[in-house]
């Protein structure tokens, strides 16, 4: 359902911020990149299915290079994820590593980032939920969340910084 207001998220506490892709470097050997794009939904299942293991939600674009955003609770239920034997990740790293290892064939990558409380800033207008709004709670930006910076200092209207930054994005 699309939201027809301006919308920013709001987040009790800290969380990570994970970044996941995949990149096809030979189109041709789809028997090498196949397996490796194949494990993703495996995980993804298995995360949606457990909440405990922290996964808060996230979203995937397709291209030759493949992203998937994820939010997790913390970087430590991120990390004990992926080294849990008995769970999707470690057995499909094994196999990338022993299959793929530094033939070039198909690339990965991720980037992690801690957020702390307060330390993000979102909008959305005419958007269903999505990113942080899709795991966070939805505001209105309204009062001081009505612009960047009023929603990323959390200041009260009428503060110096929220009279200069009134200009709507």
């Amino acid at each position: 359902m699309v939201l027809s207001k301006r919308m920013t998220a709001k987040m009790n506490g800290s969380f990570c911020l994970f970044l996941i892709g995949m990149r096809v470097n030979h189109l041709w050997k789809i028997h090498k990149w196949l397996p490796v794009f194949l494990a993703m939904p495996k995980m993804l299942t298995e995360l949606q299915r457990q909440p405990i293991l922290g996964f808060m939600g996230g979203h995937f674009w397709f291209g030759r290079t493949m992203i998937l955003l994820q939010y997790w609770r913390s970087f430590e239920d991120l990390t004990s994820y992926a080294r849990q034997p008995d769970l999707a990740h470690l057995p499909a790293w094994t196999r990338f590593r022993a299959h793929i290892g530094d033939s070039g064939d198909v690339g990965i990558w991720h980037e992690t980032y801690l957020i702390a409380e307060g330390q993000y800033e979102t909008i959305y207008h005419n958007m269903p939920r999505f990113g942080l709004g899709g795991v966070g709670e939805l505001v209105e930006a309204a009062g001081h969340r009505k612009s960047a910076t009023g929603r990323i200092r959390g200041e009260t209207p009428g503060t110096e910084s929220d009279a200069i930054s009134r200009t709507p994005e």
